[in-house]
């Protein structure tokens, strides 16, 4: 401990020793053809008396760089960027800062003989806080796409669609600094061809008002920047195919890019019956209908497509596989955050189409735009075993089948206007609509030692609409004192939301006495939000390397909710009874204002920034009908904040972040009105919940050796939660009035959001990267462990459910050449939960998956493609612990000039074991759901590849 106490002192003396430095160097690399910015180039400052004294950065994605830091005096500034002539200069450095202005590098017309290298190509390097990638040292086969480029890069992973880096999912992909398809960094690396990559930037993206003043406000993405060849950002690239296969399956797709400079414009579109989903988060608002209801709203959600499992967190905090074949089903529901999935489960005819297009529009005006559409006809079986965590061993049981039709559109802007050198302007707006249909079926029982104690059979029809916009227009002035800035930030948000669900339920309840209760209704239901934002803030330079941030930030959200429960009148033949139990008028305001100062000192190698918040939330409930009924609350928070950045080496660097925040509830969360969706688990929300008050801590360290092209990640996360809103559970042990009409019977169910302390998860990630020259491949180990506390209430009684998990992962995949290409990999998972109370309850399972991947190429134009997943699972209830192998393989010909034409037959699920099984716990029960999938097919496919380069 007190070593470890020393080294820390020792690493702060050191940042503070440097800070007597106080000149810095900026200036913009461009090419000198076409005047863009050559990102990623090499900036080697020489000191012109001691050679040995030397400092380097890369140019960022638009060719700037800065240097900081310098002592006073003459240099030599090197700079070098592949495909280009080096480019050297002298410089005299003075106190403040020196701008270079733009520095244009020529094209090296020189053809390079043959050369043999001797040296391990350098595949990882970690800069500062950007971990960067050399594409080239990952081979793939011609036709591969950036997705299938990054599986290979140590650190980088997709689990059921979702791209993940160092353990974190990354939530937008740009390619040379530009937006690509907004958020969906899945639909990016897909429609993208590998060959066009020269560099893979992993970095957190700071929020356009952090990128301007240097202050880290908390709300960065992880994001993954494509650097593009020089060779290969000019012209027209990309591929169209279609196929057919037996039992009627049939696929189309075409996805072209046209770049030329600046300019870019991307066309993708699919059509198939196979599964191909294609969504993202934004594509689902919330209005999904469901077979299970007992959520609020009665709406549910998942995670699934054509097979196979991937560990994934399960729900309600806890870890455990995720089908990708199918995820949370039957009745489990939610808020509309259990609608933010991607895949949905069952198998989907989808009809897709995007575009994606930037451009700077001359020296002063950057756009960036995509629009997406998505047009989805899903299906879905499921059966679902449920046991609960109470006091009382009871089980829950339900099959059910789905039917969605679902339409999305939506439109993303980023317009980016330099009024001069020291003012601009940014404007991003967003757009989307989705209209769904749903038709679904539930049959469900519960049992209490094994005896009947209830029924149900529920049928409902449902169609909904969601619209959303919002939008930020950000102003930014830099004054002529280096350091001090001044930006205004407006933002404002409006979401609607209507639908009607007929539903028709039979239940039957055995205990204490056969009671059939008939349940014939129609819900009408709106919900509408509005949001308004400001924010301003003001930095000024303290002393040579020090930097004061002062921010206030207002936020006005109003949102309300009409719900409206109808009968079915026999006489009338229509849904006229108005259920006066189940309606409600409900409006709910937030108001929070926030005030804020910062700290930041930087050193040579590094920073720290300290600073705290203080806040006043003013949460005012009104319910209107049937009762009126007023709630209001206020919260002051003290929110302190705290960053420390240090970079050992050029290739070293250590981050800690610590970091406070607050989240208000729902309005669905606040409405205190009773939800019969499914009878036998009725719902209701609370409208006495208060804001949650959360510490989120972050620990991030990288190193790599370009000598032995080894490198080391590792990441840890821990989060501490008060006042967190958890599910209630209170099982019946009798029967019970709620309101006029509306019984729960003995043993039936009442959920309800409650607040409670104590909500703790953390989870860490380590990687670690080597090639393995004698087969000339890459070896990529990972491992983590991850531990969630989660509060929850069952009958009153509270408990807690202690999640741990272990797991870890082996890929080795080939760098022999373009025409070998193959990937094995081995991940393993084992989970163990806890229940506080439910001793008896504690379990552990086993998940392992191990998969071998080859792609060859050989004769004339022929490949050979073979993929073998195997998925084992152990532990889990009854009939749902399974072994199975999910084989595929094609088999194709390559023809026409430059193999630009492929014909190619596929078998999916050669063996005909596909299946879609998933753990998931909550903090209530735990859970294992099988959704369907698609099985054995065959598909004859012809593909052509566009490929029209100009040098």
């Amino acid at each position: 401990m007190k070593k470890l106490l020393l080294q820390t002192f020792t690493l702060i003396i050191v940042s503070i020793s440097v800070f007597a430095q106080n000149s810095e160097l900026t200036g913009v690399v461009k090419d000198a053809q076409d005047n863009t910015g050559v990102s990623g180039a090499s900036i080697l400052l020489i000191n012109a008396r001691d050679s040995t004294l030397r400092k380097g950065v890369l140019a960022d994605v638009n060719g700037a760089f800065k240097l900081s830091n310098l002592k006073t005096g003459n240099y030599k500034l090197r700079i070098s960027s592949i495909g280009y002539a080096n480019l050297e200069t002298r410089v005299s450095l003075g106190n403040g800062l020196k701008d270079l202005g733009i520095l244009k590098l020529s094209e090296n017309a020189s053809q390079l003989g043959e050369v043999t290298v001797r040296e391990k190509q350098v595949r990882v390097e970690q800069k500062g806080d950007t971990i960067q990638y050399n594409a080239s040292a990952f081979k793939t086969n011609p036709d591969a796409t950036v997705e299938d480029l990054v599986k290979k890069m140590p650190g980088v992973t997709i689990e059921n669609g979702v791209v993940k880096a160092q353990g974190e999912e990354v939530k937008k992909v740009t390619v040379d600094g530009q937006e690509f398809f907004g958020d969906d960094a899945a639909l990016a690396l897909k429609n993208l061809p590998a060959e066009v990559v020269d560099r893979i930037q992993v970095f957190d993206r700071l929020s356009e008002q952090a990128q301007f003043t240097g202050f880290d406000d908390g709300n960065s993405v992880k994001t993954i920047n494509i650097t593009t060849r020089q060779n290969k950002n000019n012209g027209q690239f990309g591929k169209i195919y279609a196929g057919a296969g037996d039992d009627q399956r049939y696929q189309s797709g075409a996805s072209v890019n046209f770049f030329k400079k600046d300019q870019r414009l991307t066309i993708i579109g699919l059509s198939n019956n196979i599964n191909q989903q294609n969504f993202s988060n934004q594509d689902i608002l919330g209005v999904l209908g469901n077979s299970g209801g007992g959520g609020m709203g009665g709406f549910g959600g998942g995670q699934g497509g054509g097979g196979g499992m991937r560990p994934q967190s399960g729900g309600g905090g806890g870890t455990g596989p995720r089908g990708a074949g199918g995820g949370q089903g039957g009745g489990g529901g939610g808020d509309a955050g259990n609608f933010m999935v991607g895949q949905q489960p069952g198998i989907a005819k989808t009809t897709s189409i995007g575009l994606n297009y930037s451009d700077n529009l001359g020296k002063k005006v950057k756009l960036s735009t995509s629009y997406f559409f998505n047009a989805a006809n899903n299906g879905n079986q499921s059966i679902t075993s449920r046991e609960y965590l109470g006091s009382v061993p009871q089980m829950y049981h339900d099959t059910s089948t789905t039917q969605n039709k679902n339409l999305n559109h939506r439109a993303n802007v980023r317009l980016e206007y330099t009024i001069d050198k020291n003012n601009s302007i940014v404007f991003t707006p967003r757009i989307s609509w989705q209209g769904n249909d749903a038709l679904s079926t539930l049959s469900s029982r519960t049992f209490l030692n094994s005896q009947t104690i209830n029924t149900n059979a529920t049928s409902r029809n449902s169609s909904n609409n969601g619209f959303n916009f919002s939008g930020d227009l950000l102003f930014r002035h830099r004054f002529a004192k280096n350091g001090r800035t001044f930006s205004v930030n407006l933002g404002s948000t409006v979401s609607d939301q209507t639908g009607i669900t007929a539903q028709y339920s039979i239940s039957r309840y055995f205990t204490p006495r056969d009671t059939t209760q008939l349940v014939n209704q129609q819900t009408n239901s709106q919900t509408n939000s509005n949001r308004m934002s400001i924010g301003v803030t003001y930095t000024e330079p303290v002393g040579k390397m020090g930097q004061l941030q002062f921010d206030h930030n207002v936020n006005y959200t109003l949102s309300n909710s009409d719900r409206e429960v109808n009968a079915y009148d026999e006489k009338l033949f229509t849904y006229s009874v108005l259920k006066t139990s189940l309606s409600s008028v409900f409006d709910n305001t937030y108001l929070t204002n926030r005030t804020g100062m910062s700290y930041r000192l930087r050193s040579k190698n590094g920073f720290f920034t300290l600073g705290a918040a203080y806040q006043n939330a003013q949460l005012a409930s009104q319910q209107t009908y049937p009762i009126a009924q007023d709630v209001k609350y206020a919260f002051n928070s003290i929110l302190p904040n705290a960053m420390f950045n240090y970079r050992f080496t050029n290739n070293a660097n250590f981050r800690i972040f610590y970091r406070t925040n607050t989240n208000a509830p729902s309005v669905t969360q606040l409405q205190g009105v009773i939800n019969n969706s499914n009878p036998t688990q009725l719902s209701t929300g609370n409208p006495d919940l208060k804001q949650d008050y959360s510490h989120n801590l972050s620990f991030r360290y990288g190193i790599t050796n370009a000598k032995t092209a080894q490198n080391i990640m590792m990441f840890l996360n821990l989060t501490y939660a008060n006042n967190s809103i958890v599910q209630s559970t209170f099982i019946a042990d009798k029967d019970y009035i709620l309101a006029p009409g509306i019984t729960l019977f003995k043993g039936s169910q009442l959920t309800k959001p409650i607040n409670l302390d104590g909500a703790l998860n953390a989870r860490t990630f380590m990687s670690y990267g080597i090639p393995v020259s004698k087969i000339k491949s890459n070896l990529n180990l990972s491992a983590g462990v991850s531990y969630a506390k989660n509060p929850n209430m069952i009958n009153n009684v509270k408990s807690f459910t202690n999640t741990y998990g272990i797991n870890g992962g082996a890929v080795l995949s080939s760098n022999l050449s373009e025409k070998v290409d193959f990937t094995l990999s081995y991940t393993p998972t084992y989970s163990i939960v806890r229940n506080s109370v439910q001793t008896s309850l504690n379990t552990k399972y086993v998940f392992q998956n191990t998969s071998f991947k080859i792609n060859w190429l050989f004769g004339k134009g022929f490949l050979l493609q073979s993929e073998v997943l195997n998925q084992a699972y152990s532990g889990l209830g009854s009939g749902f612990n399974q072994n199975f192998t999910l084989w595929n393989a094609g088999f194709g010909y390559k023809f026409l000039k430059k193999q630009a034409a492929e014909i190619r037959l596929n078998v999916f699920d050669i063996l005909k074991q596909n299946n879609s099984i998933a753990r998931n716990v909550s903090t209530a029960y735990i859970e294992d759901a099988r959704n369907q999938v698609l099985t054995r097919y065959f598909m004859l496919t012809f593909t052509y590849n566009l490929k029209n380069f100009r040098l």
